[in-house]
């Protein structure tokens, strides 16, 4: 804890990773809040879904890697072990990427690391990852002028601190032009840029993709999206450690900074029905020809539901990114966005 004054990016850095920080508590990200990962088993069998398409893509090569980022307490990569056809199994090698360290009870099969293993062949996914990738905060003083947004860890109270200069600036003013409107704010997501395109960059071929609530340039919304968690409630963002601190994503500009030509961008709603996750329930009259299939049927049908929904989990946006495959090869040219 520090009373100084600093950048969101550094109260950010220490009150998620620091040594006492959020995401190193024993409950984990889960305590405090539910991604599509949690919400339901469908999401995993998606993700598998995914995978054994980029497997196919790529020649059903003699090995295969799932890259989860961000992977919490491996919750994911437990789910795609719970389903994974056995012509993949025996050829699939699992890396959970996440900074906090490898907690008990994580199945011997998944390699625990701190960042993304180089030369990979497979899918790399990263679900609510970029969003909790540390950023600077800006705001436009009474002049005009976009400034740097100072916090103090305590308590979270702002102040304004030097312009904003050199390639956070050049960045603004590509991505999210704020300056000459007093009041107005943006984060500086060039960050999350560079960390999407590392993580790109480590896959040798297959197809990298990152999930999150986002934004574009023509929509980015005029006051920022910083926010807490904590428990499962929206919270004011205290740097101290004891909330969750993310806003959303820029994932156009993430697009542009790996350096494709073949990248999608798609609502979760979207992608997820292109896996199979539809929602549609079943037929009344399996009801009676078979009670207990239309009962799975049904609970299958609210779980998609539920992670299509507009208005919360569907509405999350997939930047898909191959490397080395055709797009279509696993989201065909008619998938919508």
């Amino acid at each position: 804890m520090t009373t100084r004054w600093q950048g969101w990016r550094e109260a950010t850095e220490r009150a998620l990773y620091g040594p006492d920080g959020f995401f190193r508590r024993p409950e984990g990200p889960a305590g405090h809040f539910t991604t599509s990962v949690h919400a339901s088993p469908r999401y995993a069998a998606a993700v598998t879904e995914l995978l054994d398409r980029v497997d196919k893509a790529l020649g059903c090569p003699g090995e295969v890697a799932l890259v989860d980022i961000g992977a919490g307490r491996g919750e994911l990569l437990h789910g795609v072990l719970e389903c994974v056809p056995a012509k993949l199994a025996g050829r699939l090698t699992l890396y959970a990427v996440e900074r906090a360290g490898r907690p008990d009870g994580v199945d011997p099969r998944i390699q625990w690391c701190s960042g993304p293993p180089r030369g990979v062949t497979g899918l790399l996914f990263a679900n609510e990852w970029l969003d909790n990738v540390p950023v600077e905060v800006a705001e436009t003083d009474g002049h005009g002028t976009p400034r740097y947004v100072l916090v103090r860890a305590e308590d979270g109270a702002e102040r304004l601190g030097d312009p904003v200069a050199g390639a956070d600036a050049a960045w603004l003013d590509r991505w999210w032009p704020i300056a000459g409107a007093p009041g107005t704010r943006a984060e500086i997501g060039r960050p999350r840029d560079a960390a999407w395109a590392e993580a790109v960059g480590s896959l040798a071929r297959g197809l990298a993709v990152a999930v999150d609530y986002a934004h574009e340039r023509d929509t980015r919304p005029p006051f920022g999206t910083l926010t807490g968690f904590r428990a499962g409630r929206e919270v004011d963002p205290v740097p101290d450690g004891s909330c969750d601190l993310t806003s959303h994503v820029a994932l156009d500009a993430c697009a542009a900074a790996s350096g494709g030509t073949q990248e999608l961008l798609l609502s979760q709603r979207s992608a997820l029905r292109a896996l199979g996750v539809g929602g549609r329930r079943p037929p009344l009259a399996l009801a009676s020809t078979d009670p207990v299939g239309y009962v799975r049927a049904l609970a299958a049908a609210t779980q998609d539901a539920e992670l299509t929904a507009p208005g919360g989990l569907g509405d999350f946006r997939w930047l898909v990114r191959p490397v080395g495959i055709p797009a279509e090869a696993v989201f065909t040219a008619g998938t919508p966005s």
